[in-house]
């Protein structure tokens, strides 16, 4: 049975930019667009005691601007944001927290993974983070003529998260939020960030899921230049059981798709997914392979300079995950290129 039939979702359609719908009492939902797949974002927006809080923010543009001003003239009935939570550190989480929190004089809340990661990877760009990416994306099977854009000095997170505020408030896994009256439990995801904080309120029935648990895709899961050995895919799928504790009922508000019920087959799905795509993976390994040449094993969509990146870390969060199980090997060729090969 596929995924899609083995989910509820109780909304056919998203409200438009600049709108909010109310899911649950004091708990709205926005989308925002972005130039790039899915092409969209949804954030939330909870009432509280004394104002708002906005859980994610999307990407820096004028357009999310305008459309945050509209629902700021709108949703918020003249009260104001008192506080903005960001899940994880990715730009399109990330990129407007800076411009509500100054807008508003509001707390940036965090986990520490996530705005350590935040400010490290805003701070990237100097010649020595330009030749570890540059020696790092060789080393995995990307050829002379595609490393080209590894070896620009720009910095690409800064585009779309120009600022990042200068202090937070520490959120930590298991360890309540009271907003507007009702406990919300940070419940820590791993793989795809760091330390990314989804958010469960158990009096409400609702969980914001983040880029963790989406309906219809699994989330990006790479190995990354700064960390060249993670085994990130790992960490993943060891998080998943944390939400164990959570009643199969419960609306699932993921940052991308539709909201949904059925958490723990969503969950069995993600997992009987990727053991899918990591058995077909070890049993290619004959002759040895390089990242670049799994790609045919894991991807429908064509790569190029555009997704590259993602394809190496992701492909190697595929291989790095059968080392540690044993079933592969790796070796360093006389060419510099690392390979692995079914153990």
């Amino acid at each position: 049975m596929t995924t899609a039939a083995r989910l509820v979702y109780p909304y056919e359609t998203a409200p438009e930019p600049g709108t909010t719908r109310e899911i649950s009492p004091g708990v709205h939902w926005l989308r925002m667009p972005l130039p790039f797949p899915p092409d969209h974002i949804n954030l939330w927006l909870l009432a509280d005691s004394t104002g708002w809080t906005v859980v994610d923010t999307g990407l820096c543009r004028d357009d999310g601007k305008a459309h945050w001003d509209k629902i700021f003239a709108t949703t918020l009935r003249g009260e104001p944001v008192t506080r903005v939570i960001v899940t994880h550190f990715h730009p399109d989480h990330m990129g407007m927290a800076a411009w509500i929190c100054d807008k508003w004089n509001a707390e940036l809340w965090m986990t520490a993974g996530e705005w350590y990661m935040a400010r490290s990877v805003h701070a990237n760009g100097s010649p020595a983070d330009v030749a570890t990416r540059v020696a790092f994306y060789r080393a995995n099977g990307v050829a002379e003529t595609g490393i080209g854009p590894f070896a620009e000095p720009n910095n690409l997170y800064r585009r779309g998260v120009p600022e990042i505020p200068p202090a937070f408030r520490r959120i930590s896994g298991g360890v309540p939020i009271e907003i507007g009256g009702h406990a919300w439990l940070p419940v820590i995801g791993r793989g795809h960030a760091p330390e990314h904080a989804c958010l469960w309120c158990p009096d409400l029935n609702v969980l914001i899921g983040g880029d963790i648990l989406l309906p219809r895709i699994s989330p990006n899961v790479s190995v990354w230049p700064n960390e060249p050995f993670a085994n990130p895919l790992r960490d993943y799928l060891d998080c998943l059981g944390n939400f164990s504790p959570v009643p199969a009922e419960t609306l699932i508000m993921p940052a991308h798709g539709l909201l949904y019920r059925g958490v723990h087959n969503r969950i069995a799905d993600l997992r009987a997914h990727h053991a899918s795509r990591l058995d077909a993976l070890a049993e290619a390994l004959d002759p040895p392979k390089a990242a670049t040449d799994c790609f045919h094993l894991l991807f429908k969509r064509e790569i190029g300079p555009h997704n590259m990146g993602l394809a190496v870390g992701e492909a190697l969060a595929h291989l790095h995950y059968l080392e540690w199980e044993g079933r592969v090997t790796r070796a360093r060729g006389d060419d510099g290129i690392w390979r692995f090969s079914r153990a």
